[in-house]
């Protein structure tokens, strides 16, 4: 378990493309990397070997959930997967995976349409007891898929240092009869054993000598454990379509001499192939890799920010627009039953229970908006729902349920629906915080709603700027209207533009239809 003392470096806000895991993890969820390779497998191909890919599943509610891919080993028995499965490690939780391979057959997500190779169910706390287990796989009948068996190897991703690697490529040897070569590289780290184990697999440059890798980074455990003087070997290969790809030539380095290249200094490694050096007295090198630069960055967890003072500022939205119904009707949205409670204030206890833990204040401003006040009956879409705007702190989540039974009798429902009046009063102090010089405090706006957003352009506009603050928005969605317009505004399966272009600079917007969780 990590302490406050291991966090002792201030922090000033850094913008990560995705948040950095769910708001309200109360303990120390520690990212587990899992490493697949599997032996003696099942050969499903007549003219060729199988080629195999292994898909992770976590069974959720009694149901297997895939939870990611390997990348295919073509026309090979014996894969060693350079894709890692990262995995939340809870340690109070009975985790359960399955690993399950498959002989790719033709270009299809779906796993029906590709041949069964065997799989391996068992929990995530007996390969993280282990740290590296093999075990036979077997079929669906429950019978041994032949001899073919999978090895899992576990590693903590305690140390957050991320590794940034720019990589060309220089008169490499040309191994192809009709072109040049369609060179990647592999990086592997020795591991207890003393065995050269794959960590990652650069992308395939055709047809050049002289290539040019796209940047990329990994986490600095994944490639040396986290030593920087732990040695490390890097292999060039000339890609082959049939999976027999022709061996370039390699060389070992340590990350701590990787990192003299900075800025515009760049590093040279003679690529060797030891079969051609003993040969050959004249043999010089197959090419050279030039290393274009090399960074490391730590990548702050949300535990991180936590673990150092950040605090979370909560501000709840209500709608109170005509469509939700007339409160004193039995059907309105807004009607508080003879149990006390209703849709919106299920939604403010369900997230304010979690959020009010990391505020020590645990003073909350809570918002109304779309209804007519008193006395002149102007509608509002940013009223202090206590009725006082210069102050419009609720003590507790029990507050905010407080004024928001006490304000229903005393306002008109009417409308629109405007939402970003509300997100921009809240990134109006989300951006004061930017100008603090430790991340010092990350706001979280829930609004609750009925649905049908009358403002799109406005409210896309309003999140893409808060996207560059220290700001996430959840949209709780009430009752059974069609909440497709909320779907789009969590970037969950496209970026979100603002009517101008600009992109968000990461996903801020969680949306949450109440009706999926009523119970």
């Amino acid at each position: 378990m990590c302490s406050a003392g291991c966090f002792t470096d201030s922090m000033a806000y850094t913008l990560s493309p995705a948040p950095g895991g769910p708001v309200g993890t109360t303990c120390c969820v520690t990212k587990v990397e899992l490493s697949v390779s599997g032996q003696n497998l099942l050969d499903r191909d007549v003219t060729s070997k199988s080629d195999p890919f292994c898909v992770l599943f976590l069974e959720v509610n009694e149901k297997w959930k895939e939870i990611s891919r390997t990348e295919t080993a073509i026309n090979n028995l014996n894969p060693v997967f350079g894709v890692k499965f990262v995995i939340d490690y809870h340690f109070e939780e009975i985790q359960k995976l399955k690993f399950a391979l498959f002989d790719q057959d033709k270009p299809s997500l779906q796993l029906y349409e590709h041949d069964f190779l065997g799989e391996f169910t068992c929990t995530l706390g007996v390969i993280v007891s282990s740290k590296k287990l093999t075990r036979p796989l077997v079929l669906g009948n429950g019978k041994p898929a032949g001899k073919g068996t999978i090895t899992i190897a576990a590693q903590e991703l305690s140390d957050n240092r991320v590794i940034s690697l720019s990589m060309a490529g220089r008169k490499l040897d040309k191994k192809d009869f009709f072109g040049k070569s369609d060179p990647y590289l592999e990086f592997h780290k020795q591991g207890d054993d003393g065995k050269w184990m794959l960590v990652h697999r650069t992308e395939v440059i055709k047809n050049t000598l002289d290539p040019v890798w796209k940047p990329f980074s990994m986490p600095l455990i994944s490639l040396c454990g986290g030593d920087v003087d732990k040695t490390i070997k890097i292999m060039c290969y000339d890609y082959d379509n049939d999976g027999g790809h022709d061996f370039i030539g390699e060389f070992t380095t340590t990350v701590s001499k990787m990192c003299e290249a900075q800025n515009t200094t760049e590093i040279e490694f003679e690529c060797i192939n030891p079969k051609k050096q003993k040969k050959k007295k004249s043999y010089k090198n197959s090419g050279i890799i030039i290393l274009k630069s090399c960074k490391i960055a730590r990548d702050y967890s949300f535990l991180d920010y936590i673990l150092g003072g950040c605090q979370l500022m909560f501000t709840v939205g209500i709608d109170f627009t005509a469509s939700n119904g007339n409160p004193r009707d039995p059907s309105s949205l807004h009607h508080i039953n003879p149990m006390g409670t209703n849709e919106y204030l299920a939604a403010i206890w369900a997230v304010g229970q979690i959020i009010q833990d990391y505020d020590t204040d645990k003073m909350f401003p809570a918002l109304g908006f779309g209804a007519q006040l008193p006395p002149d009956w102007k509608v509002s879409h940013e009223f202090a729902i206590n009725f006082n705007p210069t102050n419009p702190f609720c003590s507790g989540v029990e507050g905010i349920v407080q004024a928001y039974s006490a304000c229903l009798p005393h306002v008109r429902f009417y409308g629109p629906t405007n939402f970003s009046p509300i997100i921009n009063h809240v990134a109006r102090f989300a951006s004061q915080a930017v100008q603090q010089e430790v991340a010092a405090q990350y706001f979280t706006l829930l609004i609750i709603t009925d649905g049908v957003i009358s403002d799109m352009d406005e409210t896309r506009h309003a999140i893409v700027q808060a996207s560059k603050l220290p700001m996430s928005v959840i949209i709780v969605g009430v009752g059974n209207a069609d909440f497709a317009a909320m779907e789009f505004l969590d970037g969950d399966n496209r970026i979100l533009r603002s009517y101008t272009g600009e992109e968000a600079a990461r996903d801020i917007v969680q949306f949450v239809p109440f009706r999926e969780f009523r119970n």
